[in-house]
Formats: C-alpha cells, sequence, structure tokens
C-alpha cells in the first residue's frame, strides 16, 4: 500500500465517522421530537458501513493477487430505526391520541452517547493514521536529501 493510499483509506474513514457522529447528534437533538413532516415522531438513524476496494486501473486486475488492496470505507446507506415508538401519557400534549398517550422517538440517550464515543475513538485513530503516514512521508523524503 503506498502512502497515498493509506492517506484515502484513512479520509474515507473520517469521513464515515464524521457522518456517524452528525447522525447521533441528529438523534440525540430529536429524542422529544413527537410529530414529523412524514407523519409520527422521528426515527432514530444508523449509517451502514462497507469496506470496498477500491479500483485503480488495469494494472490492479493483473496485480490484485500479488499486492494488498486499497480498501474504502463506503457509507452505503442510512437507515432508520423500525423499533416501535415509546408511548407516554400525557393528555395534554397536542400529540396524544385519544386514550391520553403520545408516541416518543425510541432512543437510548444512553446508547447513543456509547456510540458517539465510539465514533470519536474512530475518528481519533484516522487522525493518527493521518498523522502517521505524513510522518512517514516527511521520512523518506529526508532519508532521500
Amino acid at each position: 500500500m503506498s502512502l497515498l493510499d493509506a492517506l484515502q483509506t484513512s479520509a474515507s474513514g473520517l469521513s464515515a465517522q464524521r457522518l456517524r457522529m452528525n447522525l447521533i447528534a441528529s438523534n440525540l437533538a430529536n429524542v422529544n421530537t413527537t410529530r414529523t413532516e412524514q407523519g409520527g415522531p422521528y426515527k432514530r438513524k444508523d449509517a451502514v458501513f462497507k469496506a470496498d476496494p477500491q479500483a485503480t486501473g488495469f494494472n490492479e486486475v493483473l496485480s490484485r493477487k500479488l499486492t494488498p488492496q486499497h480498501i474504502e470505507v463506503l457509507v452505503t446507506e442510512i437507515r432508520d430505526d423500525n423499533r416501535p415508538p415509546m408511548l407516554k401519557y400525557d393528555p395534554g400534549h397536542p400529540d396524544a391520541n385519544a386514550e391520553g398517550f403520545v408516541a416518543l422517538p425510541n432512543i437510548n440517550v444512553v446508547e447513543e452517547m456509547v456510540n458517539m464515543i465510539s465514533a470519536s475513538r474512530s475518528y481519533e485513530a484516522n487522525v493518527t493514521a493521518v498523522r502517521s503516514t505524513k510522518e512517514m512521508a516527511s521520512d523518506a523524503i529526508d532519508i532521500g536529501r
């Protein structure tokens, strides 16, 4: 794997984790949203990742078995959580049903915070990989002088 491939792999990981953190922030911001444009309470969103080898041309096809492949992190889908909403008894709420229950998003704040920490740590790991790659490139240039 070349230094540029390593940087590109880390960059795709940074981008994927940034999107994941944005989705988690959106989930936390909408924890009490009972009405959306689609109707009903907000649905928790989560990103689906896929590691995908990057095709670099005809040479890669020939040497694929001999050399490691460049891997890129792709976000293939943003899924809505299909868990049913939580029902809370609040007959004075404008979105309460005939029995007085309000449908709230089924978002567990603790679960979202754990996911945020995990995404943050993954982001930090990719930043460290970028820094290390830059240092290796700089050291290689220094050796050549």
